[in-house]
């Protein structure tokens, strides 16, 4: 991405907030793209929650405007004058959630990033439960899960809720189960760690990328009961939720990188069991219609024997790009280290 396509608003203020020693520092990430009708809303709340909680953390807020075409910016810039303790960063053009992410991760340089929903429908309250268990439990990243044991939603469209139930189902299940919720974006990262995974993803599955690369480097990943509350957003006119379909497909898609062999060497053992089944049905029987039976088991044995090749494959690729990736980040954590250490 060229620097013509995207552009950084300076900030006014401080980094990171209030200075303090003993304090860990937080960077607040509010990705935004035609979210005019509730960003000022959203920073006032956010400001005065986080004011609540700086005798534990210092903090900032760090606004990703991702190509607006409504007001979103200025109001964001116009907030951001009169508190300096918020930032505001634009993209040209609408890039979708994953560099929105990128944007604000190589921007911030707190010792923990919360990302949080412009429409609050993750309350402010969530960030000081993430920040202290990550921090308790030394993960890399936290999630806040409605889907967890004690997570709650209320008022969450039928559909949407559906959806996003069935997507998180079958990838907890490609993921091994012990996490409920991968698509969620409200999550508290270690920064140092989410900035070494080299993010490829432009889309909302960017979070399940997350996921997907920490398990790889066996990184901590934990959950926190939440609570997801669509109460008092319901009805109102925004184009941001607009690519919800697309999305969770996406999502949903990204099961193939956790498990490939749910969609190959699974099928391919029940259509080679089935085709066995048929062939063994028509010798048995010796009646005609038995070469029919015949000849459909034995094409059902050959795909299924197919599907298994395709899911053998997909491991061994799964398993060479893992040890590639281990490479690779172990790479650039030492080139960054190495840039940061003065010489000599």
């Amino acid at each position: 991405m060229s620097d013509d396509d995207m552009t950084t608003i300076a900030e006014s203020g401080s980094t990171g907030g209030a200075e303090g020693p003993d304090r860990p520092s937080i960077s607040v990430i509010v990705p935004a793209f035609n979210e005019a009708g509730v960003i000022t809303a959203t920073l006032t709340r956010l400001t005065e929650y986080l004011r609540g909680i700086e005798d534990k953390y210092s903090w900032e807020i760090v606004v990703v405007d991702d190509g607006s075409e409504d007001s979103t910016r200025a109001l964001a810039m116009e907030f951001s004058v009169v508190h300096p303790r918020v930032r505001v960063l634009q993209h040209r053009h609408n890039f979708m959630m994953g560099q929105a992410l990128r944007t604000a991760f190589n921007a911030c340089v707190s010792d923990y990033l919360v990302v949080i929903d412009c429409d609050l429908s993750y309350g402010p309250e969530h960030i000081e439960r993430l920040v202290d268990a990550i921090i308790a439990s030394q993960a890399k990243v936290v999630i806040a899960s409605p889907y967890m044991k004690g997570g709650s939603c209320t008022g969450v469209p039928l559909l949407r809720y559906a959806a996003s139930r069935c997507a998180n189902a079958i990838l907890s299940l490609a993921a091994s189960g012990r996490i409920k919720t991968l698509t969620g974006m409200v999550r508290a990262y270690d920064r140092r760690f989410v900035n070494a995974l080299n993010l490829k993803a432009m889309g909302v599955e960017v979070n399940t990328e997350i996921i997907y690369k920490a398990q790889v480097l066996r990184a901590l990943v934990e959950e926190i009961p939440a609570h997801l509350d669509w109460t008092a957003i319901r009805g109102l006119p925004r184009k941001s939720t607009v690519r919800l379909a697309s999305g969770t497909i996406r999502s949903l898609l990204s099961a193939f990188i956790f498990r490939p062999f749910m969609f190959f060497i699974v099928p391919g053992l029940i259509l080679a069991l089935l085709g066995a089944g048929l062939v063994v049905s028509a010798w048995a029987d010796g009646v005609s219609g038995g070469d029919d039976a015949h000849v459909a088991g034995i094409i059902g044995i050959l795909m299924g024997g197919l599907l298994c090749s395709i899911g053998i494959s997909a491991l061994q690729a799964k398993r060479y790009f893992e040890e590639l990736f281990h490479l690779g980040t172990a790479i650039l954590r030492e080139v960054r280290e190495s840039l940061r250490s003065p010489p000599g």
